[in-house]
């Protein structure tokens, strides 16, 4: 009697046993994020055991929160952004708490690929290429916090976007990548930190998600612009526009038209300069219309 109730209390004792981090599996697509793009996070028990599942999940990687959200095919993912200017690998935090109200750190290291991008020269008019006087300095210092605020604040909004995604804000040919550096009346001043769409002046601008409205104003070197924050840590600016159609506090949809192309501010001619950011970490563009829904 007693050699069969031994296995039985064994297999309960298992049973009951404390998840722990070996019971999770944590991957990422690309294997190898190239630096100044977007990535997906992906979290899951073996066989999508609900047993197996933490209670509470939350991450970092690059110094900004991770949004973990249910996902179709695997239990739990997030999007994570990889720094332009980072180059090795990073570390993935994530922080877990079990049903047992145990909790522990699971780290591991992603290995992320050299980015291709390029030297570009451009001529501009004189007041554009010659340094700041110290109060249009001031000026853009100040227009970039406001910038940057919005981006930050994009980790404090919900997600407005996961359900469809993202899609380009006009189908025109792209006439400058990310990334590239700008060299302004031969002189190396700045990086492309947008992509670059064709367009004449007037023709619409499209919100590729839903998200509120923050900024709508003109900038210096930005012209016309909006600033529109689609939560999870995304946010989307608009920049060199002719026209506004919306204002600060709205909230659009996918696909709506929210201003013009135009070619206000520091400009060779009339695009759309199109910029995607998580949190303070400014990434391809073109990287968030590749996102998958896992």
């Amino acid at each position: 009697m007693t050699s069969r109730i031994l296995p039985v209390l064994a297999l309960l004792a298992c049973a009951a046993a404390p998840a722990s981090a070996q019971s999770l599996r944590v991957t990422w697509s690309p294997e190898q994020p190239v630096v100044g793009t977007l990535f997906v996070v992906r979290v899951d028990a073996p066989l999508g055991s609900a047993a197996a599942r933490p209670a509470f999940l939350a991450g970092r990687f690059a110094d900004e929160p991770l949004h973990f959200q249910d996902g179709d095919s695997v239990w739990s993912w997030a999007v994570a952004a990889a720094p332009i200017d980072a180059s090795g690998s990073l570390e993935l935090a994530l922080d877990v708490r079990w049903a047992d109200d145990t909790t522990e750190t699971i780290t591991r290291p992603i290995t992320l690929a050299a980015g291709t991008y390029r030297m570009e020269r451009l001529t501009v008019a004189p007041e554009f290429g010659s340094p700041l006087s110290p109060e249009l300095q001031r000026r853009t210092e100040e227009e970039s916090a406001r910038a940057l605020r919005v981006a930050r604040g994009a980790h404090d909004t919900p997600p407005l976007w996961a359900d469809g995604g993202f899609a380009r804000p006009r189908a025109t040919t792209i006439t400058s990548g990310f990334g590239s550096g700008r060299e302004f009346n031969d002189q190396v001043q700045s990086r492309h930190m947008g992509t670059d769409f064709r367009g004449g002046v007037g023709e619409p601008v499209l919100a590729p998600a839903g998200g509120v409205v923050r900024i709508v104003d003109r900038f210096y070197l930005g012209g016309n612009v909006i600033y529109v924050d689609h939560g999870g840590g995304l946010s989307t600016a608009y920049l060199h526009l002719s026209e506004a159609l919306v204002q600060a506090g709205d909230t659009v949809r996918a696909g709506q038209q929210i201003g013009k192309v135009g070619a206000t501010g520091r400009v060779t001619g009339p695009h759309l300069h199109w910029i995607v950011r998580y949190g303070n970490v400014t990434v391809d563009p073109l990287s968030v219309v590749a996102l998958p829904r896992p």
